[in-house]
C-alpha cells in the first residue's frame, strides 16, 4: 500500500471572526500542506463576521472543493469547534486559528506523531511575529518567560515533552469521543480546559518541537489588554469547574493587582501606607526593567522603550480580568457543570 491509501483522513478546522487582515494567508498555509489533499478536509466556521471575512472565504470556496464554510451563531471559538467537529469526517482533526499561518508539514508531523502511539493531542512551538513595531514589541513580550510565565509553547523550542496545553491541536477523533466536545460556556480558556479533560482521562498532551506554526500578535496595545483581560476573566470560570488544573503563574497577575490595591487603600488608612505601596511599585518596576533588558539584549535593543509597557499590559490586564471574573462569578462556585453539547449516538465507540 502507498502512502496516499494509508494516509488517515484528517479534518482542519478553522473557527473564525473577522479576520479580514489574517485569513487568506492562514488558509494559504492550509491549503498548500504536504499531506495528501485528498485525505484532508478544510472546515472553516464563520463566527458572522462583519469586516469582509466572509467575501474572501467566499472567493477561496469556489477555488477550493476540498473546502467547506458554515455559519457559527454562537460567534465564539468553542461554539464554531462543536460545530465543525460534528461535520468533521476526519480520523484527526486539527484545529488552527485564524491569527495563525502553520508549516507546511504541520499536519504531516501531526499524523506522524499520533500514529506512533502513546499521544492523544499533538502541537507544537508557536512562534510569535508582529507586523509593526507595537505588534513587534508585543510579540517579544508574548514569547518571554516574564511576560507570560512558563507557557512552554510560546517560550520554548528544540524540546518534545508532555505538556499542560498546546496551541492548534491535533487530537484523535477517538479522545474526542471519549471526553466529549468543548464547554460552550468558556468564550476563552475553552482549550485549556478542554486539554485538562483529556489529561484527566488519561490522555498525553505532548509538545512536539518538529510541529511549527507562527501566529501574528496584537496590532496595539488596547487589543492586547482586551484580549489578555479575557484571558483572565474566564480563568476564573475553569478554576470553578477545575480546581486542579491551575498553575501558580496564573495566580500571579491576580496577586499582584490585589496587591496594588490594598496597598493603595492601605497609602490612604495606614500610617506608613505610602512608603509600603512605593516599595511595591518600586520592586515590580525594577523587575520589568530587568526583565525588559535582559530580553532586548537577545531580542534587539530597539525594543527596550516599549517592552516594560508591554510587559505591564500582559500582567495588569490578566490580574484585573481575574479579579473582576472573581466578582462576577462569585455565585458560581459550587456550580461546576460545563455546557457541552452530547455527541450524538453515531460517536458511541469512536465511530462517527
Amino acid at each position: 500500500m502507498n502512502f496516499i491509501s494509508t494516509a488517515p483522513l484528517v479534518s482542519v478546522l478553522l473557527p473564525i471572526r473577522d479576520e479580514t487582515d489574517t485569513i487568506e494567508r492562514c488558509l494559504a498555509a492550509v491549503l498548500a500542506q504536504d499531506y495528501p489533499p485528498e485525505r484532508m478536509e478544510v472546515l472553516v466556521a464563520d463566527g458572522m463576521s462583519t469586516d469582509g471575512t466572509r467575501r474572501k472565504l467566499a472567493a477561496l470556496d469556489q477555488a477550493y472543493p476540498h473546502l467547506q464554510v458554515f455559519d457559527n451563531p454562537g460567534k465564539i471559538v468553542a461554539t464554531g469547534l462543536n460545530l465543525l467537529t460534528l461535520r468533521a469526517r476526519g480520523e484527526i482533526l486539527i484545529r488552527v486559528d485564524g491569527h495563525c499561518v502553520i508549516a507546511p508539514d504541520y499536519v504531516r508531523n501531526c499524523v506522524n506523531r499520533l500514529k506512533a502511539g502513546g499521544v492523544d493531542v499533538v502541537g507544537g512551538p508557536m512562534r510569535s511575529i508582529g507586523e509593526t513595531f507595537i505588534s513587534e514589541n508585543i510579540s517579544v513580550a508574548t514569547s518571554s518567560w516574564f511576560g507570560v510565565g512558563d507557557s512552554a509553547f510560546r517560550t520554548t523550542t528544540g524540546v518534545t515533552k508532555p505538556v499542560d496545553t498546546v496551541p492548534f491541536p491535533a487530537i484523535t477523533r477517538k479522545m474526542i469521543a471519549q471526553v466529549g466536545l468543548y464547554d460552550e460556556e468558556l468564550v476563552r480558556n475553552q482549550d485549556d480546559e478542554h486539554n485538562y479533560r483529556i489529561r484527566k482521562a488519561g490522555g498525553v498532551v505532548l509538545l512536539a518541537d518538529e510541529v511549527r506554526s507562527d501566529y501574528y500578535s496584537r496590532s496595539s496595545l488596547g487589543s492586547l489588554w482586551r484580549q489578555y483581560f479575557g484571558y483572565g476573566f474566564w480563568k476564573v470560570r475553569v478554576m470553578q469547574k477545575h480546581p486542579r488544573q491551575m498553575r501558580t503563574r496564573q495566580f500571579i497577575p491576580f496577586i499582584f493587582v490585589m496587591s496594588l490595591l490594598l496597598f493603595t487603600l492601605g497609602a490612604v488608612f495606614i500610617p506608613g501606607g505610602k512608603l509600603a505601596l512605593t516599595a511595591l511599585i518600586g520592586i515590580y518596576l525594577l523587575a520589568n526593567l530587568l526583565a525588559s533588558a535582559q530580553t532586548a539584549s537577545r531580542r534587539g535593543w530597539r525594543y527596550l522603550p516599549l517592552l516594560p509597557l508591554a510587559f505591564a499590559t500582559l500582567h495588569l490586564s490578566y490580574g484585573l480580568g481575574f479579579l473582576v471574573g472573581m466578582v462576577h462569578f462569585f455565585h458560581r462556585w459550587v456550580d461546576q457543570e460545563r455546557k457541552v453539547p452530547v455527541l450524538p449516538d453515531q460517536w458511541v465507540d469512536g465511530r462517527w
